[in-house]
């Protein structure tokens, strides 16, 4: 029998140190791995990085609320969200379900009560399916699930090669990458590429990411390739 806990990360949204400490070793202790966010200003990064499966989002939250970090979420992901709050009208409960929730389970709430929920969802989400592979970068998010960038809330739409490439560079990220690597991955598009052809792709990337925000992303590194 496989422990549903088994290989699962829960991302806690909590920025109340002590009922996030508490939570994170009470599911820890349940095979999980578990990350508290530490930046209530740019939960999105911490999120990409761990890319978790499950998230317990609290609703009050400091700069930005619970509510706006989930719809941020439901951009580029489709993980189940827990909204955890005092606040338990029914507006509340509107709304967090309206906003992409999952579930909401009221503060003070009982630990294992709160284990149960989340083992639930995590076997109703994932018996069939999987999750997105999310890879950022300087606040730039791609999704290689669906081929999709984000970037401060906003969607880059993207060619095919230029996924190819910056996939290959982000994955990279801190390494510079050959031309020679980055034309065997756009070989993989069954459309003969040459050097030329790089080289136009490569510039038009960079001004795609250029107009979002996003100067000086890719860098070159005469004699040896490119690097994020």
């Amino acid at each position: 029998m496989i422990c549903i806990s088994a290989g699962y990360k829960i991302f806690i949204v909590e920025d109340d140190a002590v009922i996030a400490r508490a939570m994170k070793n009470h599911i820890e202790t349940w095979g999980f791995t578990a990350r508290t966010a530490t930046d209530f200003r740019d939960v999105m990064r911490e999120f990409a990085a761990f890319s978790p499966h499950l998230v317990l989002m609290d609703i009050s939250l400091p700069f930005f609320n619970g509510y706006h970090w989930c719809s941020e979420i439901r951009r580029i992901s489709e993980v189940p969200v827990i909204f955890i709050s005092s606040a338990v009208d029914k507006m509340n409960i509107v709304m967090a379900v309206s906003m992409g929730g999952d579930d909401f389970i009221a503060k003070p709430f009982d630990l294992e009560v709160l284990t149960a929920k989340i083992r639930a969802l995590l076997r109703r989400t994932y018996d069939f399916s999987g999750t997105a592979a999310l890879i950022e970068h300087r606040g730039a998010i791609l999704n290689t699930d669906d081929t999709t960038l984000f970037y401060e809330g906003r969607q880059i739409d993207l060619t095919k090669n230029e996924y190819r490439i910056l996939k290959t560079l982000m994955e990279e990220r801190g390494h510079v990458v050959s031309r020679d690597t980055l034309m065997k991955r756009l070989w993989e598009t069954d459309s003969f590429v040459d050097e030329n052809t790089l080289t136009v792709n490569v510039a038009r990337l960079r001004k795609k990411l250029e107009s979002a925000g996003l100067s000086d992303f890719i860098r070159t590194r005469k004699g040896e390739g490119y690097m994020v």
